[in-house]
């Protein structure tokens, strides 16, 4: 796929998203959908890759929500056919397709928020792993200011990330969130002035890249947002038994291990698309669901 709205670069380890509708301030389509998600296929199957970065064009928005205008599929607000049957795919929500898709990424999601992230510019940092954001960044969960609720599953995101006190608030009053408030909440982890923010989040992505192993990260990804949703720790329990166990036997444990006691940095054989281990995707077993 050709790539209109969204760039997509690998630059060494780390592979550079950015929203790319400067015009329209990055506003979402589903043409800009199905691009990050063919993107994520693109990243996942590419062992070069060890972290994605996100971020918008220009230094005014990072994405100023979905586009309203009939170009950008906006006529869903006003289009008088309707469908009975809300089983129906039509139904579907772009922006949850979009953020189900980066909860399934095998690698890290780095969030570098340039600027305004208003609807589902900001829901659909949620899944990702980590969030800078530019010191004149701002958030907006707005969805009740224009007669309509929460999408992109954020009603399951956004409550883990700030708690649900916070979660309410700011999606019960649609207000803007500024960069300080969204650090004090918990939703962005750090600070930066905007000429630095890129270079804060390239050197995050490296940080991993260059000492883990890529299956390692793959399986905490999966375990830590998946199992801590679960009701009792025994069903945590068994999975790490067999991911330990798994891994343990792996190359990458034994380099690892040798690294360590060699005082040398790792060089990890394994790779996502050849190594993961047998019971991966755990989820999609019966016994799971």
């Amino acid at each position: 796929m050709s790539y209109t709205q969204i760039r997509y670069d690998v630059e060494g380890s780390v592979a550079l998203l950015t929203l790319h509708r400067p015009e329209k301030m990055n506003a979402f389509t589903h043409t800009m959908m199905a691009e990050i998600i063919d993107a994520m296929d693109k990243a996942d199957g590419d062992d070069r890759v060890r972290a994605v970065i996100f971020t918008g064009s220009g230094e005014r928005a990072f994405c100023a929500g979905a586009d309203l205008t009939p170009e950008g599929g906006g006529q869903v607000f006003s289009d008088p056919n309707l469908v009975e049957d809300l089983s129906d795919e039509r139904v579907r929500d772009g922006g949850g397709r979009l953020t189900l898709r980066l909860f399934q990424s095998k690698k890290p999601l780095i969030s570098a928020c340039n600027g305004v992230a208003v609807g589902v510019g900001a829901t659909m940092q949620l899944p990702m792993d980590m969030r800078l954001a530019a010191e004149d960044a701002r958030f907006g969960f707005v969805f009740a200011r224009r007669g309509i609720v929460p999408e992109a599953a954020s009603s399951w995101f956004l409550p883990r990330l700030v708690g649900m006190p916070t979660a309410l608030e700011w999606c019960m009053t649609g207000r803007l969130v500024d960069a300080q408030e969204a650090l004090a909440r918990g939703l962005v982890r750090s600070l930066h002035p905007q000429g630095e923010l890129l270079e804060a989040a390239f050197a995050l992505a490296r940080e991993i890249a260059e000492n883990t192993s890529a299956v390692s990260v793959a399986m905490t990804r999966a375990m830590l947002w998946r199992l801590s949703a679960l009701e009792h720790p025994m069903l945590a329990h068994r999975i790490d038994s067999r991911a330990i166990y798994r891994l343990s036997r792996s190359a990458d444990a034994r380099e690892g291990i040798s690294s360590f006691l060699e005082k040398r940095p790792p060089l990890y054989p394994d790779t996502v698309t050849g190594q993961m281990p047998d019971f991966y995707p755990w989820w999609d077993e019966p016994a799971y669901r």
